[in-house]
């Protein structure tokens, strides 16, 4: 049986990818703060295993202590794959250098890049005592490949899980495993990150007005657009490890 873990899956991109692959008859391991009561209810109208995990992410202990677990609970099963959805993440501190405050500039890189390593790290190494294949889809930006204003911290993090992303993939392939790694730039969607990038300052943000236009003018995707072009990919079989996909090539 395919298992999927969904890191942030209690909103926005995390839930939309939940729902699709409980549709898929795939048993789901969901990891936020807070669970998604509706995500539990799918799973049980659809007669597929569900089980959250409740886990801050921001914490390094608690994200090797939860993720021991559900690895334990997992490979128990013997299952014949496992996708890792790494796709929790926060876009603060929205700030200038110079202005950044250093509580919030840590949390996003734990969150954004030490979790997705460290989270990885024990499903590789745990693959290597049993058959089981590992596919890990870690959620990136298409700020990871240009500065922004305003976004340094942002833009860091994520071109750095892109470099992980390529780093580890290179690494499995000398492995010849038949583990994959990819990282996904899923696009300006309407959810609770794009509220939080509206409600920064003009001085913190220069491009502020525009983002306020995309939800104006209707330019932002919705989830479920932007999770079923990534499960489309991860389902098709057809994934090149070490690849960041982008999801506007993924809607051509």
């Amino acid at each position: 049986m395919k298992y999927a873990i969904v890191t942030g899956a209690s909103k926005g991109l995390g839930e939309a990818i939940a729902k699709r692959l409980i549709n898929e008859q795939m048993a789901i391991v969901s990891v936020s703060r807070t669970e998604n009561e509706d995500l539990k209810n799918l799973a049980q109208e659809k007669g597929t295993y569900y089980r959250h995990f409740s886990c801050n992410l921001s914490l390094e202990k608690e994200v090797q202590e939860v993720f021991m677990e559900i690895a334990h609970c997992i490979f128990l099963k013997e299952p014949t794959e496992i996708l890792l959805f790494n796709n929790a993440g926060v876009i603060e501190p929205i700030e200038t250098v110079g202005n950044l405050d250093l509580t919030p500039t840590v949390r996003n890189f734990k969150v954004n890049v030490i979790a997705p390593m460290m989270i990885t790290n024990i499903f590789f190494k745990e693959a290597e005592l049993s058959n089981t294949k590992i596919q890990v889809i870690n959620v990136t930006s298409g700020a990871a490949e240009r500065p922004i204003e305003g976004w340094s911290v942002y833009c860091s993090s994520k071109a750095a899980i892109n470099m992980f992303t390529q780093t580890a993939a290179l690494e499995q392939m000398e492995k010849n495993n038949n583990n994959k790694i990819i990282a996904f730039s899923p696009g300006i969607m309407d959810t609770n990150m794009q509220e939080t990038i509206r409600s920064s300052s003009k001085e913190a943000f220069k491009n502020l007005e525009q983002f306020k236009d995309y939800k104006e003018k209707g330019m932002l995707r919705p989830a479920h657009v932007v999770a079923n072009a990534l499960i489309d990919l991860i389902l098709s079989g057809d994934v090149e490890s070490g690849k960041v996909y982008n999801v506007n090539d993924l809607l051509k």
